[in-house]
């Protein structure tokens, strides 16, 4: 069975990107980064970019089109995990955690609880600053998740 992995690049830290190339590239595994605005991939059979149009959620649409079981994906999107997983792709973050069909319904009932406060005016803080720690805990989680799919 071929993996390939899905990223959901529109917000994707340039050195994630870096990471997923090198251990894709040593691993041989087909990596396409998908995204309304143009990102620049090497040029190597392994990797893929795809830009879709503008507009809500094409770029979701498109991975959950083309993904399939087995594979693994990277997104910030819960709702776009939550037809991934149901669909059987691995689903990791960029915090390297992993989405799951055990704790997909806790993740989309927090994520619509801050939406509704939004909605409501309520300031809400987002996430943390991407750090070094950050950084290590999306590799330790990239690493897992990839080593579990090319079982």
């Amino acid at each position: 069975m071929t993996v390939t992995i899905w990223v959901d690049a529109d917000a994707l830290p340039s050195v994630l990107k870096d990471y997923m190339i090198k251990i894709a590239r040593k691993r041989e595994v087909p990596t396409v980064f998908v995204s309304n605005k143009t990102i620049t991939v090497p040029s190597h059979p392994l990797f893929q970019s795809v830009q879709v149009d503008l507009g809500a959620d094409l770029a979701d649409a498109y991975i959950v089109e083309q993904a399939q079981v087995g594979d693994l994906a990277i997104t910030q999107d819960v709702p776009l995990a939550d037809l991934l997983v149901s669909k059987g792709v691995s689903v990791i973050n960029l915090r390297g955690e992993a989405f799951t069909p055990t704790n997909m319904k806790g993740r989309l009932a927090v994520r619509d609880f801050m939406t509704d406060l939004r909605n409501a005016g309520i300031q809400t803080k987002g996430p943390k600053p991407f750090d070094d720690k950050q950084k290590q805990a999306f590799m330790n989680g990239f690493d897992k998740a990839l080593t579990q799919c090319l079982k």
